[in-house]
């Protein structure tokens, strides 16, 4: 799926061909459907025991199960090129803010951790747009900052 959106992106195109997203709809199904066959939910009770609340499955099937019933979240990015595949740049954005809070241990007070945390977005945002960071860091301090384009 990754690779057919690629390929498409690179091509110049907005979205996948009908048949060609229906082809990969049904193959996740499939592969979905498979896996949970090859972890059936657990085997009922004997008659007369009696227990409250959910029956614990196992950690396999609760993932196919919210793969399953979060189909359109998970495949989005099969109908928006603007949707990313995964969620790494996410996890990037955060990773600095968790080492120094691991660092530390915590901020002394909630206008440090506001003032990093905006910074941080700041940068981050302006790595997106592709922006020289040290330039855009000296003008900031010089009281221009820049205000990165949206879209």
């Amino acid at each position: 799926m990754k690779a057919a959106v690629a390929a498409a992106r690179a091509t110049g195109r907005t979205g996948l061909p009908p048949p060609q997203r229906r082809a990969l709809h049904t193959r996740y199904e499939t592969l979905l459907l498979a896996g949970l066959a090859a972890n059936p939910p657990p085997s009922p009770l004997p008659p007369g025991v009696r227990r409250r609340g959910r029956r614990k499955q196992s950690p396999a099937r609760n993932l196919l199960e919210r793969l399953w019933l979060g189909q359109a979240e998970v495949l989005a990015f099969l109908d928006d090129f603007a949707i990313p595949f995964d969620n790494n740049q996410a996890e990037q954005d955060l990773r600095m803010f968790k080492v120094q809070q691991k660092i530390s241990g915590c901020f002394r007070a909630d206008t440090g951790a506001q003032a990093y945390c905006r910074i941080r977005s700041y940068l981050s945002t302006l790595r997106k747009r592709r922006q020289a960071l040290l330039h855009a860091l000296q003008a900031a301090f010089a009281g221009r900052p820049l205000v990165p384009a949206m879209g």
